[in-house]
């Protein structure tokens, strides 16, 4: 077994480096996590198949490129290549309806970027996956059945 193998799996999508880089950072100084980082859509989506357990995604993913894809479509993109991935989305803004558009797309949750956003990126990754593992075991009794 090797020793990635127990860790989780995280892409972080954000086309704000200042903010990419710490949030890799907070993740990395926990040993839980593998991080992979991407400035655009287009490119998480080019790696999508390294199979994240978890993406983070910006919302607006527009400040690099003109014309990138946004953090919706980018997420419709996720959910096709894999329904199960659980995507959290991040934005700078505080909207009920941004955060209600992202959960039309299926997004597990939804983060407002600020001070706090890493602990509760943290809190949200460990919910995913007890979430996870119940679910596992569901199905493990309900085969048996």
């Amino acid at each position: 077994m090797t020793k990635n193998e127990n860790k989780i799996k995280i892409f972080l999508v954000d086309d704000d480096a200042l903010f990419l880089k710490s949030l890799e950072i907070e993740f990395l100084e926990n040993s839980d996590f593998t991080v992979e980082t991407y400035s655009t859509g287009e490119l998480c989506i080019d790696n999508i198949s390294n199979n994240p357990d978890v993406v983070i995604l910006d919302y607006q993913l527009d400040g690099i490129v003109e014309n990138a894809m946004n953090g919706i479509e980018t997420l419709d993109k996720i959910k096709a290549f894999n329904p199960e991935i659980p995507v959290v989305m991040l934005s700078s803004q505080d909207k009920i309806e941004v955060a209600i558009n992202c959960m039309h797309h299926k997004a597990f949750d939804y983060v407002v970027k600020s001070e706090t956003a890493f602990v509760r990126l943290q809190k949200i990754i460990t919910t995913i996956f007890k979430y996870q593992k119940i679910e596992k075991e569901l199905s493990w009794y309900m085969d048996r059945m």
